[in-house]
């Protein structure tokens, strides 16, 4: 890790692209994504008030005091109830209403904008919950030529519940072996196609490692490095040359970077449960032989003692009878989601439909995407031809999949998805498909089963997809690229903010409800939203300023509401792709870290289909420039956390890391 910083986190430094990469900081917890860093002090405190809103507060003092009889018990009562909303446990903070206790509000957290979550129901089955969730997890840059670190697993095990792809950082990991908070993994095919690498070299500049066969030829046994006092390892397994293999964590036919499965497990087993003793999930796609399958088995099962769930809680269930536990239930595990092996003879597959098999994969792929449970896009297509005998993962490693049983999905009316702890994966263009053509159909799904989204594999800058959008469907684990600060990171902050990476689904999504689509799931309201800037103080500057004397930054204020077309199952304008606000709009431009907004007002008036829940209130603070204005900061809330009243807004820097930054806003919301 880097060395500690002072006040905000330098991200990781890129050639073309500041918004990507892994932010170094010795405090991981104040990084956002969905986790506790809402929780931090800095994250709800400040040290100090500048000039600028000491005058407003002093101002804002006086016209409430005007209102409200501060001086009384029953005039701070009344004004806490009225314009803050807030509880009546916060006139402790005001102590005896005195403008020294009336600033103490606002600096000691009790005046933050964002509602503190409330502790999480544990008593549903956990296919009713949102799952914070990474995807290639390891990687800390684009999908193509970046590194791996396991710093990525630590850092997002530390503050999130599921870990996708032990490529993907959260409570759900993903990964190319490769495992998934879900965390998701993988391992690098047995070669590569070399016209592939030639033109990834030409496109990144960096020679492509060679394939393994070649590396053990060329390169002499590595000497044993020695292990830490008291750290218990497996033995290495070795293959009948002598040679060491053990499985690998990386991205096939890419020029990134890799890492052991071992040193992976290691991690896990270190942070999945510093933060939460909610259940972490690690998704594994796997891309090796059966012997390193073996292996994979062999050091999940030491390294996760007594925290792997490799057998039902009540193991007089078949996996196919099994049903979901609770929250509750499974707290302190570890749970692996891998694909299941199928006891039944294979047959040949019929020939896909357009929504099977919606792009155009040549037959050899088809029958690679058949064998396996892939995170990318081609995972979702149906093989024109049967699938080979042999299974592609092994048995044992498939019973390791006890309550997340991987399928390639064929449809939502085949026996496998009435399997209580079956999964599919869909790439979003899919689910799009899906959601065009069945909405009522995947939404009943989405109440009783499990179901995973991840970005199209064309998103090779690791830019993310618009997870609102498939939360409203229903869709459990959304998973993200943590290597980039984008929309879908933000709203995945707002989501989760304050929590373990596990939220509760609104009634109507659960499975008790009888909503058919979520247009009559869940009440939709009208929304007037007001919000008055006085002043901020301590904006952090964007990657590319150094001086703050040319620093000229306006907020931009982005409403993000559930399109009408969702609802309805009709194609969603920009197919869901975007994660850019439905409205928009911002404030006049200021200068210097320490802006004086002028009481500006912004307004949202009778916006509607509006879902407390569901809808997200984005806040970015940019660099005014010529050309393209930079993001220096931001903060996101979900509408029902957003709290009205004289009001901080703590922001995170451009690299997703909490800062010093506030803006003091007076804010007015009617939801109707």
């Amino acid at each position: 890790m880097a060395a500690p910083l002072a006040d905000d986190a330098k991200a990781v430094p890129t050639a073309k692209d500041s918004k990507l990469g892994v932010p170094k900081t010795d405090k991981p917890e104040l990084q956002a994504g969905g986790g506790t860093a809402a929780d931090a002090q800095k994250a709800r405190t400040v040290d100090s008030l500048n000039d600028t809103l000491t005058r407003y507060l002093k101002t804002l003092y006086e016209e409430v005091g005007h209102k409200y009889a501060l001086g009384t018990k029953d005039g701070r009562a009344q004004w806490l109830a009225d314009e803050q909303q807030a509880s009546a446990l916060d006139a402790d903070t005001l102590n005896d209403g005195s403008f020294s206790h009336f600033a103490n509000y606002f600096t000691s957290g009790a005046g933050h904008a964002m509602k503190p979550a409330q502790p999480v129901d544990e008593s549903w089955p956990i296919s009713n919950y949102y799952i914070s969730s990474s995807h290639n997890t390891y990687l800390t840059g684009n999908q193509l030529a970046s590194a791996a670190s396991v710093d990525a697993y630590k850092n997002v095990t530390e503050h999130l519940p599921a870990r996708g792809h032990v490529a993907d950082p959260a409570r759900c990991c993903f990964e190319d072996v490769v495992a998934s908070r879900s965390i998701g993994a993988k391992d690098k095919p047995k070669r590569e196609k070399k016209s592939l690498r030639k033109r990834l070299e030409l496109r990144f500049g960096r020679k492509a490692s060679p394939p393994p066969e070649e590396k053990a030829e060329a390169s002499p046994q590595p000497k044993p490095q020695p292990q830490p006092a008291g750290e218990q390892r497996i033995a290495p397994w070795r293959s009948n040359s002598s040679t060491r293999a053990e499985p690998r964590v990386l991205h096939g036919y890419t020029l990134t970077k890799e890492m052991t499965f071992r040193d992976v497990c290691a991690t896990i087993r270190d942070y999945a449960f510093v933060s939460s003793n909610l259940p972490l999930i690690v998704s594994l796609e796997v891309h090796t032989s059966p012997e390193q399958q073996e292996v994979m088995v062999e050091l999940m099962t030491e390294y996760w003692r007594g925290m792997l769930v490799d057998l039902p809680l009540d193991p007089s269930q078949s996996s196919e009878d099994i049903k979901l536990p609770t929250l509750k239930d499974l707290e302190n595990k570890i749970l692996v989601k891998v694909k299941r092996v199928s006891q039944k003879p294979v047959t040949p597959a019929a020939k896909p439909t357009p929504l099977q098999a919606p792009s155009g994969l040549n037959p050899a792929q088809s029958n690679q995407s058949n064998q396996s449970d892939n995170t990318s896009d081609s995972s979702d297509d149906v093989a024109e031809k049967p699938a080979a005998p042999k299974p592609k993962v092994i048995e044992a490693l498939s019973k390791l999949g006890v309550y997340f049983g991987g399928y390639h999905y064929k449809g939502l009316n085949v026996p496998e998805a009435n399997i209580p702890t079956h999964v599919f994966s869909l790439s979003e263009n899919t689910l799009m498909e899906v959601h065009e053509t069945s909405p009522a159909a995947l939404f009943k799904h989405n109440k009783h089963f499990f179901m995973r989204a991840y970005p199209k594999g064309l998103r090779v800058t690791s830019s993310n997809l618009n997870p609102a959008v498939f939360w409203r469907q229903g869709v459990q684990i959304v998973a993200l690229n943590w290597q980039r600060w984008d929309g879908g990171m933000m709203q995945n902050e707002a989501m989760f903010a304050g929590t373990a990476g596990w939220v509760l689904k609104p009634e109507g999504y659960r499975s008790t409800s009888s909503g058919n689509t979520s247009k009559d799931a869940v009440p939709h309201h009208n929304l007037d939203l007001s919000i008055e800037f006085l002043a901020g103080q301590n904006i952090p500057l964007p990657p590319e300023e150094d001086d703050p004397k040319d620093f000229k930054p306006y907020v931009k204020v982005e409403l993000h509401v559930e399109k009408p077309e969702e609802g309805q199952g009709e194609p969603i304008p920009g197919g869901g792709t975007s994660n850019k606000g439905d409205f928009k709009k911002k404030t006049k431009t200021q200068k210097t870290p320490n802006p004086d907004f002028g009481r500006e007002i912004i307004e949202f008036k009778s916006v509607t289909g509006v879902t407390d829940e569901l809808t997200f209130v984005r806040f970015k603070v940019m660099d005014d420039e010529r050309i393209s204005d930079d993001l220096a900061a931001w903060a996101c809330f979900r509408l029902d956390r957003l709290q009205p009243g004289i009001r901080m807004v703590h922001l995170y820097d451009s690299n997703g890391v909490i800062s010093r930054g506030v803006l003091l806003v007076r804010i007015k919301k009617t939801v109707s």
